[in-house]
């Protein structure tokens, strides 16, 4: 990466891998109900690498030339996916904030206190957690819950051995 970490846009296909870009911090839009035409268009405006398995899509005249960065994903597992969307735009673990956005509609979250999140999260969570983030746009609630653990494994496996501890 140059300094600022690519954006990207999922197309229908690709859901999971949007969730998982997320996870890593990464800006990953996700649009499962746009035709070709508008993804095409949408990736190119907001300067986005548009992400795909459709290779009809990849072949369209209009996905070709100008400031339009496509790739053609073609593996089938979340984890090869995320190497290699890596590999291709530059990504390295360094510099990353995993669990930064909001695995659901992809806006950074923000710190929150205990105080804050006080009945929007189980009583005993808010008796043995200390840190939240919240999402400023849908609300939701995060917490290094058990499940956070088995997340950066999969990221740093799927990314570089020894990152995100």
């Amino acid at each position: 990466m140059d300094g600022t970490p690519p954006r990207f846009l999922a197309d229908a296909m690709l859901g999971r891998l949007a969730t998982w870009l997320r996870l890593l911090g990464l800006d990953a839009a996700y649009a499962p109900r746009l035709e070709d035409l508008e993804l095409i268009r949408r990736a190119r405006a907001e300067g986005r690498i548009l992400l795909t398995r459709d290779r009809a899509l990849a072949g369209r005249r209009a996905a070709r030339g100008g400031r339009l960065r496509l790739l053609l994903v073609s593996a089938d597992r979340v984890e090869e996916q995320i190497r290699e969307v890596a590999a291709a735009a530059g990504i390295r673990a360094e510099g990353l904030t995993p669990l930064s956005r909001c695995s659901v509609c992809n806006e950074p979250t923000r710190p929150a206190g205990p105080e804050e999140v006080a009945g929007l999260v189980p009583p005993y969570v808010l008796a043995t957690q200390a840190r939240f983030s919240r999402c400023p746009a849908c609300n939701r609630v995060f917490w290094r819950a058990t499940h956070v653990a088995g997340i950066l494994r999969r990221l740093r496996e799927a990314l570089a051995p020894g990152a995100f501890r």
